[in-house]
């Protein structure tokens, strides 16, 4: 394997010496105290980070120590045996998505966090999706073994049959709950106990205990067995009854769990400071580097054509902005992964999106938000970049005379809105750069001005996202704010074909304006959005116009027809019209297209389409059907209720604009000891009943 060089903080590190890895998970199971462990047994930090007392190294921000969850993703590099990893912790709250979206893309190894009694949750259930659309190869590690009801059997079960993975359980936990002590390495077949230091640094290695060695023995058949039908070398020797060395399991098993085929499986308790250590062990042993995924691929700009970039420094320069962070120091920072190349401070570089060159002012090793100036970097390193004025979060960066367009990073769009103005009209202009700046940051964040009120409508993911982005408008920015209530954000849609006209004509002195088209609308899938056909034979209307009628109707779309909300899934066909060889212009046709659109929408069965949330409650028994029945009322369809160790989990999914002051509703059901978790699923037809109700009510 060749062995490009690349040298940091005056070490040489090989390619295949990189490991960029994020820890992902469902909110609540631990993923940032894991991450503070990996800091501080790697030697980056000198204090166990504690996120209970606001001390973390990661969660920097002062609402996510405030309220003890992550918010931004933070990246930071440390080293484990030589083996440099640059690592990346993400939230796990559903309103934060974009934040695991966007590391995921530029990740080549993953981290799945699991909480030892919760099992798989809906979160889980999402991250691991995402993971799987990015391709990332992952390993697990089953964290909280020490908490009351920890079932790691059952956990390693739900694994397999709620993500449909083939876990290689690599470890077997010696105790449970509160006697906890260590696992079974089962490749080794070594015991190792944390019982020397209550921090966890130090570790002994035992003769297993006798009560468990049937257990781990067997567990160790089923794993050697599991990485040999991944390799017919290692098969045909595990057939034969032969003998298969450690070395050669850790080979099979890395290649198996690049190519996707197995899952290695860990666990620990984190906050108790056991089991932290192989996990490290297994990101250098099993998770790729750059050298093993090899190459990337995307598309020349200039010819449409597929092209490939090699991950190494010595080929041309390819990055991908995944995060743009604005820093009261240094300004705009935007975090690139760079995949080919060599990127120098003071150099030039070339937004393929934008098509524009933008300079690298200098180039920071980021440790969450510290920063360390480096002259260089090079490819496999994850980097923040100062300088780049117009690049956005998923743009590709690359050489100006070799360009590469990469694929961009998809996000959900906003479930929910709410007005926002600032307290005195002073500020006004404030309040416009301080939207402007967040949604830079947060592509889920959307900000509009609504034309018929003059109101500011900011949107996002949920009430937590749009409660983070005003106290953080008030604190970073001494922005302060009137908020209205928040608004559930729907969608209007057609249900019926229809063929509409818009004609417009303005007589004036002198030029007049003519603009006259025909289109047909027809109704599309849930979630297919918004196609435009040009069916004009003949030159019925000049081709210069076609943008202009389609702009229209793109404008008419947005406003909406019968409640001001967009409408979507509609294809609009333009098949006919009239020009004038004088008085037509791109404005006239414009305004026809506008108008054939609302005159066309006005016949076509115009209903509106509310989000609908996945939710799960997670009860103790004796209020299940309290809470089942409210549920009901909220118009929430049930979907099924699980036994989860003490409570019950009942599925729904229920309208968003039913949701709204949740949290309390269930408090008072539960005697305050139920919680729940919602995310958006999909938007679905508003009972017409309460679609008069809203109609009469404008």
């Amino acid at each position: 394997m060749a062995q490009q060089s690349i040298i940091t903080k005056n070490r040489v590190v090989s390619l295949d010496k990189i490991r960029n890895i994020g820890i992902i998970a469902h909110i609540d199971a631990g993923k940032t105290t894991t991450s503070e462990r990996i800091l501080f047994y790697t030697g980056r930090t000198y204090k166990l980070g504690d996120i209970d007392e606001g001390t973390t190294q990661l969660d920097w921000m002062p609402q996510e120590r405030e309220r003890g969850i992550t918010i931004v993703s933070a990246a930071t590099t440390t080293f484990w045996k030589g083996v440099r990893i640059n690592l990346i912790d993400t939230p796990g709250h559903v309103d934060f998505t974009a934040e695991v979206e966007r590391s995921l893309r530029v990740l080549d190894g993953g981290v799945v966090v699991f909480d030892a009694e919760e099992g798989v949750q809906s979160q889980s259930e999402t991250v691991w999706r995402q993971a799987d659309k990015y391709k990332v190869p992952r390993i697990c590690f089953i964290n909280k073994m020490d908490k009351l009801g920890a079932n790691f059997d059952a956990t390693v079960k739900e694994i397999e049959d709620r993500l449909g993975a083939k876990p290689a359980v690599m470890v077997y936990p010696i105790g449970k709950e509160q006697d906890f002590k260590g696992v079974v390495d089962l490749l080794t077949m070594k015991a190792l106990v944390w019982d020397k230091d209550p921090q966890g640094i130090n570790f002994s290695t035992i003769e297993i205990p006798q009560e468990i060695r049937k257990e781990a023995e067997k567990a160790r058949a089923i794993l050697i067995e599991k990485i040999a039908e991944t390799d017919d070398h290692l098969l045909n020797k595990y057939l034969n009854g032969e003998k298969i060395d450690v070395p050669e399991l850790k080979n099979a098993l890395r290649k198996a769990v690049i190519a996707y085929k197995l899952i290695p499986v860990y666990c620990g308790s984190s906050l108790r400071n056991k089991g932290v250590q192989p996990v490290l062990d297994a990101v250098v042993d099993y998770l790729p580097s750059p050298l093993d995924l090899k190459e990337i691929h995307g598309v020349n700009p200039k010819t449409n054509k597929s092209e490939i970039r090699k991950l190494i420094p010595e080929e041309k320069f390819t990055a991908l902005a995944f995060k743009i962070q604005l820093d009261p120091h240094v300004g705009k920072l935007t975090y690139v992964r760079i995949y080919s190349g060599v990127l120098e401070s003071g150099s030039y570089i070339y937004n393929i999106n934008r098509n524009k060159q933008e300079r690298v002012s200098r180039v920071l090793l980021m440790h969450a938000n510290q920063r360390e100036e480096i002259d260089k970097a090079f490819a496999g390193e994850i980097v923040a970049l100062v300088g780049p004025k117009e690049t956005k979060t998923g743009d590709t960066l690359a050489d100006p005379n070799n360009p590469i367009l990469l694929e961009k990073i998809s996000f959900p769009e906003p479930v929910i809105s709410l007005a926002i103005e600032p307290k005195t009209k002073a500020d006004q202009e404030k309040l416009s750069y301080s939207l402007q700046r967040l949604a830079e940051e947060d592509p889920t964040f959307k900000v509009k001005i609504n034309q018929e009120t003059g109101q500011t409508i900011m949107s996002g993911m949920g009430e937590l996202h749009l409660e983070i982005l005003v106290d953080r408008m008030k604190r970073e920015m001494g922005m302060a704010v009137n908020v209205g209530k928040p608004q559930v954000a729907y969608k209007e849609t057609i249900t019926k074909t229809v063929e509409s006209e818009g004609k417009y004509i303005k007589q004036t002195g002198g030029h007049g304006q003519y603009g006259h088209c025909f289109l047909k609308l027809e109704p599309l899938g849930r979630g297919e959005g918004f196609q435009f056909v040009n069916k004009i034979k003949g030159g019925a209307i000049p081709s210069e116009f076609i943008p202009a009628v389609e702009k229209g109707v793109v404008e008419a779309l947005e406003k909406g027809v019968l409640l001001g909300f967009p409408i979507v899934d509609l294809k609009v066909t333009l098949y006919d019209g009239t020009y004038h060889e004088v008085d037509s212009s791109d404005l006239a046709f414009k305004i026809a297209g506008s108008m054939a659109l609302q005159n066309g929408a006005k016949n076509a069965g115009l209903t509106l389409l509310e989000p609908i949330m996945k939710l799960e409650v997670t009860v103790p028994e004796d209020f299940m059907g309290v809470v089942i029945g409210d549920i009901s009322s909220k118009r929430g369809k049930i979907l099924g209720t699980e036994k989860r160790s003490r409570s019950v989990v009942i599925k729904a999914y229920v309208p968003l604009a039913e949701l709204s002051g949740y949290a309390t509703v269930l408090r008072s059901l539960t005697e305050g000891r139920g919680f729940f978790y919602m995310e958006p699923s999909h938007y679905e037809e508003v009972p017409q009943n309460i679609l008069k109700a809203m109609i009469d009510k404008k």
